[in-house]
């Protein structure tokens, strides 16, 4: 009876319902699985427990495979920023030759005037040497102009040589004045390189039009009165002792008479600086008497070294 009374307090939805409730064997079975779960797990160590939940061969996931050798990763390298950049001012100037380094230089000191001063107060004089190898430069190249198969001295080839003619004739022009005197001291540096000059313009050619030989009498013109200049001003420091050695006397001679006695203005000045040297070219005009014999007298005891044993001894102040 308290049975009844007591089922008859549930919820119809406790009550047993064949679609909702799970059969009694049911519950049963998962009791007993539990159970035994559990006595097994109470059974057990604590440090197998643990052995089992760390080892990776106990891992239900794994079982007893053997886990693979992690595969070493390359070091990644650092990249920098790779971009393409101009040359650096040293750099780029090791990359040019004389000719455009020259062209470089021009056409700044075109471009700012100051530094073209600035270049031509600090950069060094240049020696003889340099200036007759670019005076041959020019010669070598008015040379290699001439046609073939064509004589030299035709209007056929001076039409074709006239350009590297006229820059060779222009630079002779603007080398000559920085070797005389006064923006060259020293006379014989003056005459090296007049001596190596006149040579480039006997190689002149000449030609079968008379207008166009202007241009080389032009040229032993101009260098025959520097060679006047230099001489003039050789005799006023030394009394044209300096001339007396090196030969110039003769080479002069030389020169006037390979140019056909256009030189005779240079000839005229050394025969005032030494009067000896009119009898050497066999000028019955030069000087008289003592001053070609005194010339003479005074070249030979140079050479000999006894000039001054015949000088009167002056006592006291002159």
């Amino acid at each position: 009876m308290n049975t009844i009374a007591a089922n008859s307090f549930l919820a119809p939805h406790l009550l047993q319902n064949p679609r909702l409730s799970p059969p009694a064997s049911s519950f049963h079975s998962q009791n007993t699985m539990a159970g035994r779960k559990r006595k097994a797990d109470d059974d057990l160590p604590r440090d197998s427990e643990d052995r089992m939940s760390t080892s990776p061969s106990n891992s239900p996931s794994t079982g007893n495979r053997s886990l693979p050798h992690p595969i070493a990763q390359p070091v990644k390298r650092l990249r920098t920023n790779v971009f393409g950049h101009a040359l650096s001012l040293p750099r780029l100037l090791e990359t040019l030759d004389a000719d455009s380094m020259r062209s470089l230089l021009k056409t700044i000191c075109d471009r700012h005037p100051n530094i073209g001063t600035e270049v031509v107060s600090t950069a060094p004089r240049p020696s003889v040497q340099s200036a007759l190898s670019v005076l041959s430069n020019y010669e070598r190249a008015l040379q290699s102009s001439f046609p073939f198969g064509n004589r030299h001295t035709s209007d056929y080839a001076y039409n074709r040589v006239r350009s590297p003619l006229s820059e060779l004739l222009e630079a002779l022009k603007d080398y000559t004045p920085h070797f005389l005197p006064p923006n060259e001291s020293q006379t014989s540096v003056s005459l090296d390189y007049l001596d190596g000059v006149t040579n480039i313009i006997h190689a002149l050619p000449n030609w079968d039009n008379y207008q166009h030989n202007r241009h080389k009498a032009d040229a032993y013109e101009e260098i025959s009165r520097a060679w006047a200049l230099v001489i003039r001003e050789a005799a006023k420091r030394g009394g044209g002792i300096q001339l007396q050695y090196g030969g110039w006397d003769q080479k002069l001679v030389g020169h006037n008479e390979q140019s056909g006695r256009k030189m005779e203005d240079a000839v005229q000045e050394m025969r005032k600086s030494l009067g000896w040297l009119g009898n050497q070219t066999g000028d019955s005009n030069a000087g008289s008497g003592a001053g070609q014999g005194d010339g003479m007298t005074v070249r030979e005891q140079l050479l000999a070294g006894t000039y001054g044993n015949n000088l009167p001894v002056h006592v006291g102040p002159w």
